[in-house]
């Protein structure tokens, strides 16, 4: 299984963010940053607010900045909300999905993987902080 384009750059934003600390960032920022779409972007961070994860400020000192310490943001909470079906294959409409073993194999599967998932948070990504700021800052 892959995991989306949203959903990746939903954990580069929080990524980013949590190595700025309190200090807001723009979505041209990010943009820049990791040489993303600004116009995609914009749709994942008006998602990661609508979650929750993210709050906005409009104006001259606005900005995006993690809605929580990243400590409290779990990546399997994110990959829930970001991620549309969690499917590993489409066996809704298969002729043999009444009859099948595979399905309830696939589903133990993607829980297998959302549990390792649930056992890290954005924090967790932030042991060279100062390195991962550096080099953002750099691309930037």
């Amino acid at each position: 299984m892959r995991l989306t384009r949203y959903t990746d750059y939903s954990l580069r934003v929080l990524i980013y963010l949590a190595a700025r600390g309190d200090e807001p960032a723009s979505i041209q920022d990010i943009a820049k940053a990791y040489g993303i779409s600004y116009n995609h972007l914009m749709k994942v961070v008006n998602a990661l607010a609508h979650h929750g994860f993210v709050e906005t400020t409009r104006g001259r000192k606005g900005g995006i900045r993690l809605a929580h310490p990243a400590a409290k943001i779990g990546v399997g909470d994110v990959v829930r909300k970001t991620e549309d079906g969690m499917d590993l294959a489409e066996c809704g409409s298969c002729v043999i999905a009444p009859a099948c073993g595979l399905t309830p194999v696939l589903a133990k599967g993607v829980n297998a993987m959302l549990r390792v998932f649930d056992d890290y948070t954005i924090a967790d990504f932030m042991t060279k902080r100062r390195q991962l700021a550096a080099a953002l800052d750099a691309a930037a």
